[in-house]
């Protein structure tokens, strides 16, 4: 009959659809965050084959980079196409097998999410859990790992559902004593907080481009010691996922051979942008970074407190410099002062996840964000909100 559109079910896109516009807003919650405007600029460089010269050369730069915001020389360091979960699963499936025993340490939903994919993958799972806004001693992991006796441990370096910060170096030794492999969540805090980890003895660590690293969602690193390495090697079955085996997209990425096998068709502009992400990384330093989102935590922690608000983690040192949680006030509707935020200022913080739903704020600092001005901007804009809603601050900011 012709293109007449008779045999069509659903009709076309009108020829009138105008160019998508999407406003500015200042993301300051849990992630994604702002992207520098340098990575921006990257993502619109002309589209490159996935397998030309010029890109891999650039998968090269990320392999490279990687390996410095981790701070680790193993070859096995690459970016997974997909959001953190993608990482996530990635690190789960490549270690994990049936009957592989594996202890996971939960701070909050991150743990959770790696049990759940664990039990998946056939694991023999046991949890292990802290009190809210607290973190794991060293005493409390060696004696899981004696009676347990599990081949992986995995624990959360910053968890973005609790706003706490877990100290990962005395983890790495007791693994090693007892013939276990460390695999670390550093989703929250990859090029934000201080994490060696070679240093470390982290066998597996994963993290999201969208936070401290500053690019958008969609480019996630990860990398395997070589004892993770070695322990794929011996591995019984295939891993469970072809999109995320670890071995087979080493052959993408150039690991171990100069010869580059086709695995997926790679997403190419977000690589460009974390490209350069890790370039802008690189160029400040990772002890100035470390130091600026700390300076800009502890500006926001004593505004918050010098307004009368409470902070959910109590112990100082047990914080996340990245992302913040503040009690919402008695009587105050959380959703009320995070709508009154966009109406009025354009300006995203987020409510509490899992366990803190409805308990909390999230606020967070990441990244190209993560600057006093915007430290200055939120704390007007909260007590702003706060008084729209008859709740009076303590300060005068």
């Amino acid at each position: 009959n012709g293109w007449n559109g008779s045999f069509f079910r659903s009709p076309p896109m009108p020829f009138t659809l105008p160019p998508v516009v999407v406003p500015s807003k200042l993301l300051l919650g849990p992630g994604p965050s702002n992207p520098n405007p340098r990575v921006v600029a990257a993502m619109s460089q002309p589209m490159l084959g996935h397998l030309h010269p010029e890109y891999t050369k650039i998968m090269d730069d990320v392999k490279a980079g990687l390996q410095f915001a981790f701070q680790t020389r193993n070859p096995l360091t690459f970016a997974v196409d997909g959001s953190g979960h993608a990482a996530m699963e990635a690190s789960v499936l490549n270690m994990v097998e049936h009957g592989v025993k594996m202890a996971v340490f939960c701070h909050g939903l991150w743990g959770e999410r790696v049990l759940d994919m664990a039990e998946r993958a056939g694991a023999v799972v046991k949890r292990v859990d802290t009190a809210p806004g607290t973190v794991f001693s060293p005493q409390t992991v060696q004696a899981v790992l004696r009676e347990f006796r599990p081949k992986i441990m995995f624990i959360t370096h910053g968890d973005s559902t609790l706003g706490v910060v877990q100290p990962i170096q005395p983890l790495g030794n007791l693994c090693r004593e007892y013939d276990c492999m460390l695999m670390v969540d550093t989703v929250c805090t990859l090029g934000g907080v201080p994490f060696l980890m070679d240093e470390w003895k982290v066998d597996v660590a994963y993290s999201g481009s969208q936070k401290c690293l500053g690019a958008p969602t969609g480019s996630s690193p990860v990398s395997f010691s070589e004892r993770a390495h070695q322990h794929m090697l011996q591995r019984k079955t295939k891993v469970a996922s072809f999109y995320l085996d670890a071995l087979l997209l080493a052959e993408y990425w150039a690991v171990y051979s100069s010869q580059r096998k086709y695995h997926h068709t790679g997403l190419i502009s977000n690589t460009y942008a974390l490209r350069e992400s890790l370039a802008v990384l690189a160029e400040e330093g990772l002890d100035a970074c470390w130091a600026r989102h700390r300076s800009c935590a502890e500006q926001l922690w004593a505004g918050l407190e010098a307004m009368g608000l409470s902070l959910f983690v109590k112990n100082k040192e047990d914080r996340l410099p990245t992302v913040t949680l503040v009690e919402v006030p008695r009587g105050i509707k959380w959703d009320a002062v995070t709508q009154f935020l966009m109406s009025n200022y354009n300006l995203e913080i987020s409510g509490g996840l899992g366990p803190t739903t409805g308990k909390v704020w999230r606020i967070g600092l990441m990244g190209f964000n993560s600057k006093p001005t915007n430290v200055v901007v939120l704390l007007h804009a909260l007590k702003d909100a706060l008084a729209s809603l008859g709740y009076r601050t303590l300060s005068k900011l």
